[in-house]
């Protein structure tokens, strides 16, 4: 089945890791705001630390920038000491990064917590950007596919043809990504699994739920190299890690997003 995509806003998504205070914060969405303008067909949105999240929604220009946040619990409410749900993050946030190898990794997320964060966080309201990926060792071995697969698969398991449409999924190749070695994953191969990506959501809930998602590609995204994969056909936007704490090398993300679409026709 030959998977379609249509328009979609361009999607660019700084996640900021564990870096910047509350006034490091403040001063670099002060900085972003005096260089991105205001583009109808993309969507910038910032993943601080959880802690300047809500000084930063007071600051923000909404008509700019959207909020995301970098996880969250799953339960609601509890007697879950030093969590934070994703019911109180409604009024905060429009985002939240769910998977992110990171977590995978040094966190020890499991497949099914992560199935249960993607079900709270479309409960309460919030568009999850799942990350998926494989390892090196795994792309080696052959099971690229079948770790898509899974990963998909299992955090989708919860949701309804309705609620699919509204989610994000960031194809993030752990590889490519800097902190586990930062290899330049090659946008043909990158096309190769975003389609793939496509290809079981149509299995799972249809060609037109699978049109609908934005797919993004995150893995070492640079100012230098973004226009590469922003590019390929099918990719709906990128998600940014270190660059996104820079605000030259950000605003030059959004800035190329915006040629492409304008080269594209699409404005």
């Amino acid at each position: 089945m030959a998977i379609t995509t249509t328009p979609k806003r361009t999607l660019i998504v700084g996640n900021w890791k564990l870096h910047l205070n509350t006034s490091q914060a403040s001063l670099l969405l002060h900085r972003l705001h005096e260089r991105i303008k205001i583009y109808r067909d993309i969507e910038v949105v910032l993943a601080p630390s959880m802690l300047v999240l809500q000084p930063l929604s007071v600051q923000i220009d909404r008509r700019k920038f959207r909020l995301a946040a970098q996880n969250a619990f799953h339960k609601d409410t509890g007697a879950y000491t030093g969590e934070v749900s994703f019911a109180m993050l409604q009024d905060l946030v429009h985002y939240a990064i769910i998977g992110h190898s990171e977590r995978r990794i040094y966190f020890n997320e499991s497949l099914e917590m992560i199935r249960e964060k993607v079900a709270s966080a479309v409960r309460n309201g919030i568009t999850p950007i799942l990350c998926v990926g494989e390892t090196k060792e795994e792309n080696r071995a052959g099971e690229t596919k079948q770790v898509l697969h899974d990963q998909i698969t299992s955090a989708l398991a919860n949701l309804t043809a309705t609620d699919i449409k509204k989610i994000v999924i960031a194809y993030e190749p752990v590889w490519a990504i800097s902190t586990f070695g930062g290899e330049l994953a090659k946008p043909d191969e990158v096309k190769k699994r975003m389609d793939f990506i496509r290809h079981q959501i149509a299995d799972l809930y249809g060609k037109r739920a699978a049109d609908r998602v934005r797919v993004l590609y995150g893995g070492s995204i640079d100012h230098d190299i973004a226009s590469g994969y922003l590019s390929i056909e099918g990719c709906d936007g990128v998600l940014v890690g270190g660059a996104s704490t820079n605000y030259q090398k950000f605003s030059g993300i959004v800035d190329a997003a915006y040629r492409l679409r304008y080269r594209d026709g699409v404005e």
